[in-house]
């Protein structure tokens, strides 16, 4: 896992609801795959052709991955719309990277990040 585990908890409590307080990032609502319950996580959304493209910097075992991969789709919220998504895979980061394109600032190196989200838009 690229980053530790532990780190997830402090993103959550502290980090994410400062996030979505600030209303400048996109934020991605999707369902527990235990609970029922719908979450909103602030994420980076990579825009690619026909959907998006998320980075795990936590790696693919992650609640927000497991509930969004068991539910197999979610919805973006980006620029004040709401994007739906679907059919999420997870790609390898040279896919991943092929996908995106130049320009866009990758990750550092020493997070060791291999595993990225993909899922492909439904309806605008």
């Amino acid at each position: 896992m690229p980053m530790p585990r532990w780190w997830t908890q402090i993103n959550k409590r502290v980090f994410n609801p400062v996030e979505l307080r600030r209303g400048t990032r996109p934020v991605l609502t999707h369902v527990g795959r235990s609970s029922g319950a719908t979450h909103r996580t602030p994420l980076d959304a990579h825009p690619v052709d026909g959907g998006y493209v998320f980075v795990l910097v936590y790696g693919s075992q992650s609640d927000w991955v497991r509930n969004v991969l068991a539910d197999e789709h979610a919805r973006l919220r980006l620029d004040g719309y709401d994007i739906e998504l679907a059919a999420p895979r997870l790609i390898s980061a040279q896919e991943a990277w092929r996908a995106i394109g130049e320009g866009v600032k990758r990750s550092p190196g020493f997070l060791r990040i291999d595993e990225y989200l993909r899922m492909d838009v439904t309806s605008n």
